[in-house]
C-alpha cells in the first residue's frame, strides 16, 4: 500500500471509529477515487465533505468512471484534471464526482457483476472476451 493500485486487488484497512478512517485517508496523498459503503447519510456526507479525491463512489466501485457526464480524473499525485464532457473544460475546478448505485435498478447485479456469482456472471465475462 505504498502506491496507487491499478489491478484486481482490494486492501482492507480496519479502524475503530469513523473519524479515525477519515484521518487516515487525509494523512495520505489524495486518491484518484474513494469509495464509501454504508446506509448512514450523515456518515456518507462526512466522508464526501471530509476527504478529497478525484472522484467518489457510494455503495459501488468503478461505475463512477463509466458515467460519461461525470468528471473523472485525479488530484495531485494521482493525476491532474478531469475528463469527459463539459468537465474537460472545467479541468482545474476539481469537482468531485459522486456515483450512487440505485437500489431499484442495479445494473451491476443484473449483469452478474455482484455476488453471488453464477451463470449470468459467466455470460457477462464471456461476452467481453474476444475470440
Amino acid at each position: 500500500m505504498q502506491d496507487e493500485i491499478f489491478g484486481p486487488l482490494l486492501p482492507i484497512k480496519t479502524y475503530k471509529t469513523f473519524e479515525e478512517a477519515i484521518a487516515y485517508i487525509n494523512s495520505k496523498p489524495r486518491p484518484l477515487a474513494a469509495y464509501y459503503f454504508g446506509k448512514d447519510k450523515a456518515e456518507e456526507k462526512r466522508f464526501l465533505t471530509g476527504t478529497t479525491s478525484g472522484g467518489a463512489c457510494i455503495n459501488d466501485v468503478m461505475f463512477h468512471m463509466l458515467q460519461k457526464d461525470l468528471p473523472f480524473g485525479g488530484i495531485g499525485p494521482s493525476g491532474m484534471g478531469a475528463y469527459h464532457g463539459i468537465e474537460g473544460f472545467k479541468t482545474f475546478s476539481h469537482a468531485k464526482a459522486v456515483y450512487r448505485q440505485t437500489k431499484k435498478f442495479n445494473v451491476a447485479k443484473l449483469a452478474g457483476l455482484l455476488p453471488p456469482y453464477g451463470d449470468t456472471t459467466e455470460k457477462s465475462i464471456r461476452s467481453q472476451i474476444k475470440q
